[in-house]
């Protein structure tokens, strides 16, 4: 669950914990079936809070749901900032997250299944993961390491990617998702203009400890 600074009063915290335990309980449900026809009283039920405090905070549950994708959209994005902090090269970094993204698919697999049910409405939205690939494209645009090209057709490119490797491991778990993850990853790269041999030492560069 993504964080923010803490409230600062008894009130506060307890309205934005029961926010919070609703955003749980849609990621819970988009996670386990993707269905968004739950009534009101069964997410309150799942969250643990009285049936009107859902009007509190939200107008509808379509509002519930959405914020339910932002809030691990952007924990999604977390992750990346904390463990691909030391990169500095934006190719490396489009690699490792391709790679990591398959180890999440195991460590994190309600926030994968709720991106990989609801990932592809958001790949040009402003939130989590798509606001950092596009920094890192611009990055590595504006210092020649990529092909100039338009960062909205690059972005559709990574995200529809990451999304198909996400899709991989959770249809096909027999599959090498780190084998899967590298060859994507350099795919990718050769898109983006790296030359061939680069992209295939990019793609294979030790990772930083993600465990």
């Amino acid at each position: 669950m993504s964080t923010s600074a803490p409230p600062s009063n008894r009130f506060e915290r307890r309205r934005t914990e029961t926010r919070r335990a609703l955003v749980r309980a849609a990621r819970q449900i988009l996670a386990e079936t993707g269905d968004t026809s739950a009534s009101i009283q069964a997410i309150a039920e799942r969250a643990d809070v009285g049936f009107g405090s859902f009007y509190n905070h939200f107008d509808s549950k379509a509002e519930l749901f959405e914020a339910a994708v932002v809030d691990a959209l952007e924990e999604f994005g977390q992750n990346f900032d904390e463990r691909l902090a030391g990169i500095d090269d934006p190719a490396e970094l489009v690699a490792a997250g391709f790679r990591l993204s398959a180890r999440m698919a195991d460590s994190h697999p309600e926030l994968m299944q709720v991106l990989r049910r609801r990932g592809l409405g958001h790949i040009h939205s402003d939130n989590g993961l798509v606001r950092r690939a596009r920094r890192d494209l611009q990055v590595g645009i504006a210092s020649g390491r990529f092909t100039p090209l338009d960062p909205t057709v690059a972005l559709s490119v990574l995200g529809g990617t990451l999304l198909s490797l996400v899709e991989l491991r959770f249809a096909r778990p027999e599959v090498d998702g780190d084998d899967a993850a590298v060859n994507l990853a350099e795919m990718v790269l050769r898109m983006l203009g790296l030359p061939v041999d680069d992209a295939h030492k990019v793609a294979r560069r030790p990772l930083p400890d993600l465990d």
